[in-house]
């Protein structure tokens, strides 16, 4: 009884409790729903502001700088002082004299007796050809030759016949011319002393007269045939000339069948574009081979077109064959770019080094000019003459790198001028950073 009694009494002390808590909440506090609303709002503004702050300094917060392998990149220090502008290309060892031996007629090969690379004689014979047409032609324009010799040596005989013929018939006339004048004066004198009629004086005088125009007439003759003779006789000259002509070009071709060298040199080639062979047939004016003075080269460059609008005819340049370096000097420069490049020609000044050969792949440095006291460092990789770059220089004892424009001058082989954007003792990259475009600062590791 005793414990359901404390039972009883302690239900009773919740239930009442309970109901107290109940009319508590029930009861309306407006200063309390007050106090709850005002901390609900400070909590919002000081949580807005919080997240305002927050995000304002992180905008203010830099970038983490990418970081670069220090020893991947290549640097370089600006200097002052001579920097020496330069060009390079490539190119190759050229004969100055090439001896192309051409066919000059038609001809088929039946030996070729020297292959490319021996050394030639001028009166080397290289093929031989044969021709049997060539032949006959040679056999027919002798006998062309004969013939035209017999008519000369007629006409001229013909010719000195009719001269003297001329001459004896002119002889003749002025001996009667002498007579009839003779006559005509006797029977002038005796006309006058009547013993002989005036008719038959005058008829002697008439004579005279006659004998007198025709002897002018044969003289004139004569003169004429004689110009008629050096006339004739230089027409059949001119054939007989021409006859001999023809025997020497047709026997020149015959001989010209054993081909020789022409010079002395080095066999580069047989044929043109492909080797010869025994059995081929040849046209006139192709080319049987080529022949070369391996001692007498000089250099072809080809220069990129921009690069080559300061070169100029008489500066030095210096070729390197890979097994030494031959100093030169630029003889010609090509007019015309073909493939983007300038074709410069070096003459060679020093002695040939051991190996040295036509078509030998061979590096080319012109030197322009000298420039004195400029600011100068190696050619970045994307820097071209006379334009501005951005460059990334170090700084905080090279732990990071910064852009900064720089703009570029003159340009050489392997070194730029620097204008404006860097001083003495600056170290840069030179190395392509095109990776690092949107970052103003690098961190080198």
């Amino acid at each position: 009884m005793h414990s359901d009694s404390a039972w009883n009494a302690l239900a009773l002390h919740l239930h009442i409790n309970f109901r107290r808590e109940r009319i508590k909440m029930d009861i309306a506090r407006p200063d309390q729903l007050r106090k709850k609303k005002r901390r609900r709002i400070i909590w919002i503004v000081g949580s807005c502001l919080v997240l305002a702050g927050t995000s304002l300094g992180l905008s203010r917060l830099k970038p983490a700088a990418p970081t670069v392998e220090k020893a991947s990149v290549w640097m370089d220090t600006v200097k002052q002082g001579q920097m020496l502008r330069q060009v390079r290309g490539n190119g190759t060892l050229v004969p100055i004299q090439i001896q192309y031996v051409q066919a000059e007629t038609d001809g088929r090969v039946e030996r070729i007796l020297v292959l490319p690379g021996a050394e030639v004689k001028a009166d080397t014979v290289l093929m031989e050809l044969s021709n049997p047409q060539l032949k006959q032609d040679v056999f027919d324009a002798e006998w062309q030759l004969k013939a035209s010799e017999a008519q000369l040596r007629r006409l001229t005989v013909q010719l000195e016949s009719d001269r003297l013929t001329q001459k004896s018939t002119l002889a003749s006339l002025k001996s009667d011319l002498a007579q009839a004048r003779l006559e005509a004066e006797a029977d002038e004198v005796l006309s006058k002393k009547g013993l002989v009629a005036s008719l038959t004086a005058k008829r002697s005088g008439a004579k005279a007269e006659e004998l007198t125009g025709r002897v002018e007439i044969e003289e004139e003759r004569l003169r004429i045939s004689v110009d008629s003779t050096q006339s004739q006789l230089a027409v059949q000259q001119a054939d007989l000339e021409k006859n001999r002509a023809l025997v020497a070009l047709k026997k020149r071709q015959y001989e010209a069948l054993k081909v020789c060298a022409g010079i002395d040199g080095v066999l580069q080639q047989i044929g043109d574009l492909t080797t010869l062979q025994s059995g081929q047939r040849v046209t006139p004016s192709a080319t049987l081979a080529k022949i070369v003075q391996p001692t007498k080269l000089k250099a072809e460059i080809k220069i990129a077109e921009t690069q080559a609008k300061d070169i100029l005819i008489g500066q030095l340049a210096s070729i390197d064959t890979r097994n030494g370096i031959i100093p030169g000097r630029v003889t010609r420069v090509d007019p015309s770019v073909q493939n983007g490049t300038v074709t410069i020609d070096v003459k060679l000044e020093g002695a040939l080094p051991k190996g040295a050969r036509p078509d030998l792949s061979v590096d080319g440095t012109i030197e322009l000019e000298r420039l004195e006291n400029v600011f100068y460092i190696g050619r970045p990789v994307q820097g071209q003459p006379e334009s501005t770059v951005g460059l990334f220089r170090l700084v905080e004892g090279g732990k990071y790198a910064v852009r900064v424009p720089v703009k570029l001058g003159r340009s050489s082989v392997s070194t730029i001028e620097i204008l404006q954007g860097l001083q003495v003792g600056d170290q840069v990259i030179l190395s392509d950073m095109s990776t690092w475009d949107s970052h103003e600062r690098v961190r080198l590791n």
